[in-house]
């Protein structure tokens, strides 16, 4: 189905394979439903995490306004149930040009990395929302699970560590994606597990950008921040977790 070579990777650096549990709950028919809403607005808050990135630290005024309005046909959507699949079409195209700061102290690489991964997320937002479609599977907002905010809490409050272990938490939220999409899919409809197996390769590599972006702000070696958040993010996915989502740990179901 994949290269399992791409894989690898995500399982070395993860410190904990997806329970079985989690599997056997994601793949009842009944739960389809949450996991697809649910990783509809998983795209979208990557996409935004990563403008508010490089809008925070690298980008000028114009860019800055133009990013705001690259995501609003998105979030008037999800927030606000205004627009439609079709209004969306094409929409996670951008043609202006994004533009550092004068002062910025990051890199262009920054930017450039950023801007391509929001570009994917949003056209993977767009393609989540078609399947819903045609399942008709209707958006409904629900609440965000614990662990982007269980994974924020270990956060440095002063730069650049900030940004660094934000961009930590990226690569660890972009590698567990991966890792679940590959787990899940061969228990799903084919069509549905084609799109999972066909995300993989972008998501490996979100990842790992988000990993050397990490590694050349800090200039030097951050491999006990990573280990922070592997611990932290191991524990998230293993421990009994009541609402099942795309990122909840081990569900507790009621008999």
């Amino acid at each position: 189905m994949y290269e399992t070579s791409l894989l690898e990777p995500i399982y070395a650096f993860l410190h904990c394979e997806t329970p079985d549990e989690w599997i056997d709950e994601a793949k009842k028919p009944e739960n389809l439903s949450i996991i697809l809403r649910d990783h509809l607005l998983c795209e979208l808050k990557a996409a935004q995490s990563a403008m508010y990135l490089i809008r925070k630290y690298a980008v000028d005024k114009e860019s800055a306004a133009t990013l705001l309005e690259w995501f609003k046909p998105y979030e008037e959507f999800v927030y606000k149930k205004v627009g439609s699949l079709e209004s969306l079409k094409g929409k996670s195209n951008i043609s202006k040009r994004i533009t550092a700061r004068a002062d910025a102290v990051y890199s262009q690489e920054l930017i450039d990395k950023m801007v391509l991964l929001i570009k994917e997320e949003l056209h993977h937002f767009y393609q989540v929302l078609e399947i819903m479609e045609e399942r008709n599977i209707p958006y409904e907002a629900i609440t965000a699970s614990r662990y982007a905010k269980g994974m924020l809490s270990n956060i440095i409050t002063h730069e650049p560590h900030t940004l660094i272990d934000k961009l930590i938490i990226g690569a660890f939220i972009e590698a567990r994606s991966c890792e679940r999409f590959a787990k899940l899919a061969p228990y799903l409809e084919d069509d549905l597990a084609k799109f999972y197996i066909s995300l993989l390769r972008s998501e490996s590599r979100h990842y790992q950008d988000y990993l050397s972006l990490a590694e050349e702000i800090s200039g030097g070696d951050i491999s006990k921040r990573v280990a922070v958040f592997a611990k932290a993010e191991a524990d998230l996915i293993q421990s009994p977790d009541h609402d099942f989502k795309f990122h909840s740990g081990k569900p507790i179901t009621i008999n």
